[in-house]
């Protein structure tokens, strides 16, 4: 098994062990293009439906830009149609045969507008589009609300609220990032912190304070230039954690599953939820099931 499999098999057990019975089953496969590609996205709808339209969360799932797929975010997915929105996971472009992150960007930001385009027939409200990401996936939902379109389009790909877990915010100095994107002026023109602008949707950040993959610097530094800027950025720290909110600080790639701390988890998920209550993407847990 690979390395960033394992990740992921550890992200689906700590996300699965919050979730208890609360899953809506199986997702509907469906396409759209990006670019002339097809990608795929894992569609979660809540089991029950009132006729009204109601909040979608497009998911983002991590690897590193070159590993992943939707499916990682099933747990995720599941958990937020049983709070009474449409769950969206997205098969982005991996930076792969000639790909780049500039690709899996335009992906991400042809995802959310093609959730608005199928608003009615997935019986969404296309005002009410939130992006979700961890890790690299994150780095896809910022780019998606700050970086300008370079084409035009009478629909929008900006979400209206973000939730960036161990977020790439911060990714211009990354000898990683710099290898996959072709160097250091295309990594800095692709970083979100040196792009922050005013009229941002706004973002929640939860970030292990000793993530040595996704520092909290960045993601300190990205949230106080959304704040200078007008913008609503909050950041959650936790201390003692690092990437992934794993407590084995010397494996931070490969958090182990017995290290990720399921307290810290847990809050973060809770977190989460709470930021979507008080703007309005959740309502009332009882009215949405």
């Amino acid at each position: 098994m690979s390395t960033l499999r394992l990740v992921a098999l550890v992200l689906l057990l700590v996300f699965s062990s919050h979730l208890g019975a609360q899953g809506a089953g199986s997702p509907t496969i469906e396409e759209f293009t990006s670019l002339g590609a097809q990608i795929g996205v894992r569609v979660f709808s809540p089991s029950h439906n009132d006729g009204k339209p109601r909040s979608a969360i497009v998911l983002f799932h991590g690897g590193g830009w070159n590993e992943g797929e939707a499916s990682w975010m099933d747990a995720i997915g599941e958990q937020y149609s049983a709070l009474g929105m449409v769950a969206v996971s997205v098969d982005y472009r991996l930076s792969r045969d000639g790909l780049t992150p500039f690709d899996a960007v335009a992906d991400a930001r042809n995802a959310i507008r093609w959730v608005r385009e199928e608003a009615g027939r997935l019986g969404i409200d296309p005002d009410k589009v939130v992006a979700l990401g961890t890790s690299a996936g994150a780095h896809l939902a910022s780019s998606a609300a700050i970086f300008d379109e370079p084409w035009g389009s009478a629909v929008s790909s900006v979400p209206n609220a973000l939730v960036l877990r161990s977020p790439a915010v911060s990714v211009a100095t990354s000898t990683w990032f710099r290898s996959l994107v072709g160097g250091a002026a295309q990594a800095a023109a692709l970083s979100p912190d040196l792009h922050v602008r005013s009229g941002l949707p706004p973002m929640l950040l939860l970030q292990g304070a000793e993530d040595n993959v996704t520092p909290a610097a960045g993601a300190e530094r990205f949230c106080e230039r959304m704040r200078e800027r007008g913008n609503v950025c909050r950041l959650k720290l936790y201390p003692a954690v690092g990437h992934l909110f794993t407590r084995n600080l010397a494996s931070q790639e490969v958090p182990d599953y017995s290290a990720i701390d399921r307290d810290v988890s847990k809050d973060a998920s809770d977190t989460s939820i709470a930021f979507l209550k008080e703007h309005g993407f959740i309502v009332d847990d009882a009215a949405a099931r």
